[in-house]
């Protein structure tokens, strides 16, 4: 069963009582990343490795639902869209225990023909999850590399 989380706008990544932020430079473009990320919901499962199946949809407002291994699910909505550089969207509802709210944010640059990748992990919970997610940010980091250097080869090929 989904909870509702605690709304929070684009904002909440400068100010979230967890922030957990990883960048890698990949070889795709700005724009060809962008697509990946805002445009096909689907592919997220063919490069995000933890992401068993990805959903877009309309209602009530524009956004996704995501499946994790393990079975922990999202209902995601849209914060931000501004191709090629930021696309972040906020979790309204998921079965993940202790969470209270997360915005996560991928902000894109250009890195020579390439692209540095930004993504920011913003959460707030009860004072047991604050610290696991801390405790978990090598592991987060290590899926964080690995996706986007699977998405790199995948838009590479």
């Amino acid at each position: 069963m989904l909870r509702q989380l605690r709304p929070e706008g684009p904002d909440f990544v400068a100010s979230a009582p967890v922030r957990l932020v990883f960048a890698r430079e990949i070889s795709a473009p700005p724009e060809a990343v962008f697509h990946a990320l805002a445009e096909d919901t689907p592919g997220w499962a063919e490069w995000f490795s933890a992401v068993t199946r990805a959903v877009p949809v309309d209602a009530p407002r524009p956004g996704r639902e995501i499946t994790l291994r393990g079975g922990i699910r999202f209902q995601e909505h849209i914060l931000t869209a501004k191709a090629p550089e930021v696309y972040a969207y906020g979790v309204a509802a998921t079965n993940a225990p202790g969470l209270r709210a997360l915005v996560e944010e991928w902000h894109l640059t250009p890195a020579g023909t390439g692209t540095r990748v930004r993504w920011t992990f913003a959460a707030d919970g009860t004072a047991a999850l604050r610290v696991l997610l801390k405790a978990a940010r090598p592991g987060l980091g290590r899926a964080f590399r690995d996706a986007v250097t699977s998405l790199d080869r995948r838009l590479a090929g």
